[in-house]
């Protein structure tokens, strides 16, 4: 590399443990990739401190009415996806609350629409077509943090007053300078040259993981360490619902079944039910007026 190009994101760069790697036999490969991703849990704890003020900041956005948005291409933005399909089943939220935007749309989960990250301003006429504003955060997701496409709608966010986190690998990138608040697990050279869908990408959903989980205790949708809002689609959350409501309401297994069955199968309003003794409809209206919060609708049934 000539001296006045500049030098390769970390993400990019090769990694000299692996450089022979497509000549060594298969448990050298396994045991090489296990080895690299063996740091990443200490890459993110060193970060830990900026989660802790990204979790502080959605939470008081999303209490005064404000939702959280993930933005990304490629692996970044898949994840951006997970993690927000995956809020409504476990805990809860209606799916507006989070959010996930992935250039070229979600035709990009399943396929490569790489050539849509390239587009500053899509990234922007994205975000208005979700009707983005100044009471959302942004998460803007990108392991080389330079991507165009979430660089500008970061930039966009912020110049519209809206809270904006960068997540992403690489220090000093031009998306950590457009967001007010940057997360930076630095994990080093992917096993495979640029391959960010490996160490970063895994980086990366660990702190999604962290920042929607914590968000969500803070909003009051778990009780304990249990997922008091979890929602009963099927047979395992159906039982995984009854053991909730024995430990929380303190039941019997059969007490349990049947607080659930005349609660529609709402663990939420099975468990103030139970413990108020308040009828279906009242249970309803205290979880409507919590948003959804257990505790405070029991408290403000008890009180």
């Amino acid at each position: 590399m000539k001296s006045d190009e500049p030098a390769l994101p970390v993400t990019e760069q090769e990694n000299p443990r692996t450089a022979n790697l497509s000549n060594l036999p298969v448990d050298e490969v396994v045991r090489l990739i296990n080895e690299e991703d063996a740091n990443l849990a200490a890459a993110v704890a060193e970060v830990l401190p900026d989660i802790g003020k990204a979790v502080t900041a959605i939470v008081e956005r999303l209490k005064q009415g404000g939702r959280l948005f993930y933005i990304g291409t490629g692996t970044s933005g898949r994840l951006g996806v997970l993690d927000a399909s995956e809020c409504p089943p476990t805990f809860g939220v209606p799916p507006e609350l989070v959010q996930a935007i992935i250039a070229g749309g979600y035709e990009a989960c399943y396929r490569a629409v790489e050539a849509s990250e390239d587009d500053r301003s899509a990234g922007i006429v994205d975000l208005q077509a979700r009707g983005f504003n100044r009471n959302d955060v942004l998460v803007g997701i990108a392991a080389s943090g330079r991507t165009p496409y979430t660089v500008g709608a970061v930039a966009h966010a912020r110049s519209l007053g809206a809270f904006t986190i960068a997540l992403t690998c690489v220090p000093g990138s031009a998306l950590t300078e457009a967001a007010e608040l940057s997360i930076v697990p630095v994990v080093g050279p992917e096993v495979i040259a640029g391959s960010t869908r490996m160490k970063a990408g895994t980086a990366q959903k660990m702190v999604l993981n962290i920042l929607s989980t914590a968000t969500m205790v803070g909003l009051g949708y778990v009780t304990g360490n249990r997922m008091t809002n979890v929602q009963t689609r099927n047979e395992k959350l159906r039982a995984r619902a009854i053991r909730i409501l024995m430990a929380e309401a303190e039941l019997e297994e059969g007490e349990a079944i049947e607080a659930l069955d005349n609660a529609a199968g709402d663990i939420r309003v099975a468990l103030v039910m139970s413990r108020t003794g308040c009828s279906q409809e009242a249970a309803k209206e205290a979880l409507q007026k919590s948003k959804g919060v257990v505790v405070q609708a029991i408290k403000a049934l008890t009180e």
